[in-house]
């Protein structure tokens, strides 16, 4: 059971719609939330992915993330800096797909039943480094990006932060069950 089926038991379409925009509401103003850096900008996009993948499970997580994605596609200033339909055609447009991957394997630990901190942690960084695969690939492909170039530029500056972020997340899904058991 995950955590929003132990916090909201029903199946109704309606109360998973609200799920959902709820979700993609916490990911917009997650996205807003952040530091300049380049190639893009450090915000709290990956904290609320993982937290919604760890709390929704994996197929309402990816429901999520996806509607969010598509509300961003459809001209919603839902991306880091408002972001654009460009954003799906730049050099970025990797760690947008790459966002239905994180969420993914965040939200399989939870419909596996994963409590913990130090599980939800593990998971949290394998699921961060999941979404460098095609963050990374897509420049490389399009502009003709070296992995050494693209490694220390791209991905260096950001491991610290999404450590942090898969740590955060973690305390407040594993906080959420605790909570949720002492009641």
């Amino acid at each position: 059971m995950t955590l929003s089926k132990a916090l909201v038991p029903s199946n109704s379409i309606v109360a998973r719609a609200a799920m959902v925009l709820g979700g993609t509401a916490v990911l917009a103003t997650a996205s807003q939330i952040s530091v300049p850096m380049f190639p893009v900008p450090m915000t709290l996009q990956t904290l609320a992915v993982l937290a919604i993948g760890m709390t929704f499970g994996s197929r309402l997580g990816l429901v999520t993330v996806a509607a969010w994605l598509a509300e961003a596609f459809a001209g919603l200033p839902v991306l880091a800096n408002g972001g654009s339909t460009a954003s799906f055609f730049g050099p970025t447009a990797g760690f947008l797909l790459g966002f239905l991957m994180m969420v993914a394997i965040a939200g399989a630990a939870a419909d596996r039943g994963i409590k913990s901190m130090i599980g939800l942690t593990l998971v949290g960084l394998v699921a961060s480094v999941a979404l460098y695969v095609p963050g990374l690939a897509y420049p490389a492909a399009v502009m003709g990006k070296t992995m050494p170039e693209l490694v220390s530029g791209w991905m260096a500056p950001f491991l610290v932060g999404d450590a942090v972020k898969a740590v955060l997340a973690a305390l407040l899904v594993s906080g959420g069950w605790s909570v949720l058991a002492k009641r």
